[in-house]
C-alpha cells in the first residue's frame, strides 16, 4: 500500500458531509429557539468534533481502498504490474 496516499481528500469529504448535515440543524435551532451564542459554541463544537473524529478514519480507509481498486497513484505514472 505504499503507493496509495490519501492526502487531504478524506478531510475535505468529511468537512462537506458534516456541513451538509449540521448547518441546517444549526439554523433550525437558531431560528426556532434563539439560544445564546455560547450555547451554540459549546453544543456544536462538541458534536461536530466528535462526528469529524468518528468519520475521518473510515473516509481515509475508503479513499485508500478506492485508490488500490482503481490502481491510482499520486502522479498517475506508477506501473503496478512491475512490482
Amino acid at each position: 500500500l505504499r503507493k496509495q496516499d490519501s492526502g487531504d481528500g478524506p478531510a475535505v469529504v468529511v468537512i462537506f458531509i458534516l456541513g451538509m448535515i449540521f448547518m441546517p440543524l444549526v439554523f433550525w435551532l437558531e431560528f426556532t429557539f434563539e439560544p445564546p451564542w455560547w450555547l451554540h459554541m459549546v453544543l456544536w463544537s462538541a458534536v461536530i468534533l466528535g462526528a469529524a473524529l468518528a468519520l475521518l478514519r473510515p473516509m481515509k480507509g475508503l479513499m485508500i481502498a478506492l485508490q488500490y481498486k482503481h490502481r491510482a497513484s499520486d502522479s498517475g505514472l506508477e506501473d503496478y504490474d512491475q512490482d
